[in-house]
């Protein structure tokens, strides 16, 4: 087989200083400038188009049809696409053909291989991102850096604590010691076991970012991994399966380790994989309600989850107002809050937040988040880089939902409404529903509402505002939150009530970098202490127990 080890082996190396340094280092670039890359951004817009209204073909084992529908958020027009409609039996049956070579095949052979795979799906990142863009409704520089090359650098994060986890353990040692008058000499080999096969079941709104670790993390450690995305958004992942099993070929190896299965909403398949006895590990990212029938439903599986959260801001003080409120707002906006990282619950002190020496009431505070998300999106070719699109109409269900209970209940601060996408005149659109509620309104607010619908809660205090965003963060489940304040030991009681829950914190964080931005080989997303999943990306847990340790002893 090709060894692409070395190729690749600058690379790897940097990626492993790094997660042990936890410093700023990007391997790709995340800008789809066309000055950067030439005429790859028309090329991968070609090749984009040239998929549509024909089949996928991947040349699988048992393909018995073609099925799926995906429908553009920006043209709300079917894709036309059609992808293999797999007979299981079949397709498993080929799959554990090929796990013995590859279970055979060296750490070090395995991880160049998969490191060609990230360079591949880097090389094609152009046409990848018009796939995330017209199946999630991202906007398309959001498309491409988020699905494209920081979503590949999650996979080359995985892959770097794959190797270090691997690589700790010795082939072989020899021991000694004496037993009574005998000494006793065992030549001991130590032989790294993969699970089997892995299904990774990818979500509707941003299918990459989780999905390539998750498949790093597996056929690095020698599993063979079926990809299951979501029934919106299958391009994404047909496409990320297309370029590692045209790796695999070259390199020898059997294609059949990485694998699709499409489903429809209709005729769902996911739990299906799951229940098969011959599914060793599942990577699941979507709704809470799913992720917590598979943590209960998976017996003797493997399984590792993000699922979503009721992600807060309190806001105690500032000496920014109009950088926060800028920043803020951008969170609060961006992608239309269809993100994991995205803020919800926006705590403001109901006897008003420390700006200097003066004090904002709630309504003055309110206003001026209000008015900054205004100008935000004045000019239509900003918001439609900021906002995007609306994934599916269940999201637009959930916004109409709460704009009915803001009519009975609490304030319609600022009101949802589609806004023109000047390159897309269908787009399915809505700017952001805010809230305001009172703290006593927990059982509006905690709980997730996926989408742009953003609660502005009234507290007596920053501390009991505090109490409440991490009790609902250990309670609900929280996978990011955010606190500005000047007082230290405020910020001191936030870090360890957040902590507490599982939350990760920002604070006082200002300024033109996205305030959801988690970057790869220095934050940790979802720390698995809450119910918005028991996975994280990526740490030596996130890998370490997709391979076991099997070893033999021989007398000498």
């Amino acid at each position: 087989m090709t060894d692409y080890f070395d190729k690749h082996a600058e690379r790897l190396q940097q990626a492993l200083d790094t997660i042990q340094s936890r410093a700023a280092w990007s391997p790709f670039t995340d800008s789809p400038s066309r000055k950067i890359h030439g005429d790859a951004v028309d090329k991968g817009l070609a090749a984009f188009q040239a998929r549509l209204h024909q089949p996928f073909e991947l040349d699988q084992p048992g393909t018995i049809g073609y099925t799926g529908f995906e429908v553009s958020p920006y043209t709300q027009e079917p894709l036309g696409i059609v992808y293999p409609k797999t007979d299981l039996d079949v397709l498993y049956k080929a799959i554990h053909n090929a796990l013995p070579a590859w279970r055979a095949t060296s750490p070090r052979a395995r991880v160049g291989v998969c490191m060609e795979i990230v360079e591949r799906w880097n090389q094609n990142s152009f046409e990848s991102a018009h796939a995330v863009m017209h199946t999630t409704g991202q906007s398309f520089p959001m498309a491409f850096a988020g699905g494209g090359p920081n979503a590949q650098e999650r996979g080359l994060e995985a892959l770097a604590h794959a190797w270090r986890e691997m690589s700790h353990v010795l082939p072989s040692a020899t021991w000694e010691r004496a037993f009574g008058s005998t000494q006793v000499k065992l030549q001991k080999h130590y032989r790294l076991m993969p699970r089997g096969i892995a299904v990774v079941i990818a979500c509707a709104t941003f299918p990459t970012w989780n999905a390539y670790p998750a498949l790093m993390a597996n056929l690095a450690t020698g599993n063979a991994v079926v990809v299951k995305p979501h029934p919106a958004t299958i391009l994404p992942m047909a496409l990320a399966v297309a370029h590692a099993r045209a790796v695999l070929r070259e390199a020898g190896l059997d294609p059949n380790l990485v694998t699709l299965v499409a489903d429809t909403a209709a005729e769902p398949l996911a739990k299906d994989l799951i229940a098969r006895p011959d599914t060793a590990i599942i990577d699941f990212t979507g709704s809470a309600q799913f992720g917590a029938w598979i943590e209960q439903n998976a017996h003797g599986k493997l399984t590792f989850t993000e699922t979503a959260g009721v992600n807060a801001v309190v806001l105690e003080s500032t000496d920014n107002l109009k950088g926060l409120a800028q920043t803020l707002g951008s969170a609060l906006c961006l992608f239309s809050k269809q993100m994991c990282t995205s803020p919800q619950n926006v705590y403001i002190p109901r006897q008003g937040l420390r700006v200097g020496d003066a004090a904002l009431s709630f309504d003055e505070t309110a206003n001026a988040l209000v008015e900054s998300i205004n100008g935000l999106l004045a000019e239509p070719a900003r918001a439609a880089g900021i906002l995007g699109a609306i994934q599916s109409e269940n999201i637009l269900n959930v916004v109409e939902r709460a704009r009915e209970i803001g009519q009975t209940r609490g304030k319609i601060l600022r009101d949802a409404a589609p806004y023109a996408h000047p390159e897309f005149p269908n787009a399915r659109t809505r700017t952001p529903l805010i809230l305001g509620l009172d703290i006593s309104d927990d059982d509006l607010y905690a709980r997730e509402w996926f989408g742009p619908v953003i609660h502005f809660i009234a507290a007596d205090t920053p501390d009991q505002a505090l109490a409440q965003a991490a009790r609902d963060a250990k309670q609900c489940g929280a996978i990011n939150s955010y606190a500005y304040s000047t007082d230290a030991a405020f910020v001191e009681r936030a870090q360890d009530a957040f902590a507490d829950a599982g939350a990760n914190l920002s604070v006082n964080l200002i300024g033109p970098m996205p305030l959801t931005y988690a970057a790869a080989f220095s934050d940790y997303h979802v720390s698995g202490m809450n119910p918005a999943g028991n996975a994280t990306l990526t740490d030596a847990s996130f890998v370490n127990g997709r391979f076991r340790i099997v070893q033999s002893r021989t007398q000498q």
